[in-house]
């Protein structure tokens, strides 16, 4: 091997293995947020008290504070606590215990990443959508709400319903690329949906009624043609869902 293809070598052995520890270092990360999160939804840590130091978690779990600050950033992204300057992290919410029943623990933190992605990507599908509807994409996207008032009518869970309306929107966006993203994150998608649904039927004549009618604000604005209404429902009823997960047992 010539020197000039041995250092390409070397640098890319580097590259892999700078990408590896980064996946090494999130799939940590994951797993102290998982125990973490285990231990406000059990009570351990109440809402109001403080977690214990970055320095205290780093040598309980046997790992750097980098890991630590990234399960904690984690955390205060799912509203679930709070960082206060110079005083540590404080317990802001306790999940309802039914969080625990219904979703393994290590998997909610790919169901909250796959929501950080969809509300990057879903809210733009229904802006095109709304500029580029037609009455056969609008009647297909009519026929998936229908069945799911259907599914909330007879008190059941209708998860291929509801990712059928997500996926409705995308390809109403005459752009392939969204439908063929939703179509590859059917599954989480789909899993965090069974989750939500099965959190709201704790509480199903406000919780799923409500989310029926953000997925009606957002087929209303296609309808209309007012893009920027509809990225904005989309986007505000796919925040709302992941802030459904850690709502305990609050309506909303």
């Amino acid at each position: 091997m010539s020197a000039s293809g041995l250092r390409a070598h070397r640098e890319a052995s580097g590259i892999a293995d700078i990408l590896l520890a980064r996946r090494q270092q999130a799939k940590l990360s994951d797993q102290i947020y998982g125990v973490v999160l285990t231990d406000i939804v059990q009570g351990r840590y109440p809402e109001g008290t403080k977690l214990p130091t970055e320095t205290a978690l780093a040598q309980a779990f046997a790992v750097s504070r980098p890991v630590i600050r990234e399960a904690l950033a984690r955390l205060r992204d799912d509203g679930l606590v709070q960082p206060r300057q110079g005083a540590g992290s404080f317990v802001l919410k306790r999940p309802a215990s039914a969080l625990l029943r219904f979703a393994p623990i290590g998997s909610i933190a790919d169901i909250q990443r796959c929501f950080e992605f969809r509300i990057a990507v879903e809210p733009m599908a229904a802006r095109l959508a709304a500029a580029r509807r037609d009455e056969a994409v609008l009647e297909k996207i009519e026929g998936t709400l229908r069945s799911l008032r259907e599914a909330i009518r007879s008190g059941t869970v209708d998860i291929d319903s509801d990712f059928a309306f997500h996926n409705a929107v995308a390809e109403a966006s005459g752009n392939a690329y969204f439908s063929t993203t939703l179509n590859s994150l059917e599954q989480s998608m789909k899993t965090a949906m069974l989750l939500n649904r099965q959190l709201s039927l704790q509480n199903p004549a406000q919780r799923l009624d409500l989310v029926q009618s953000e997925h009606s604000v957002v087929y209303d604005a296609i309808r209309a043609g007012d893009g920027d209404a509809a990225f904005e429902a989309m986007y505000k009823h796919v925040q709302d869902a992941r802030r459904r997960v850690f709502d305990g047992d609050a309506p909303g």
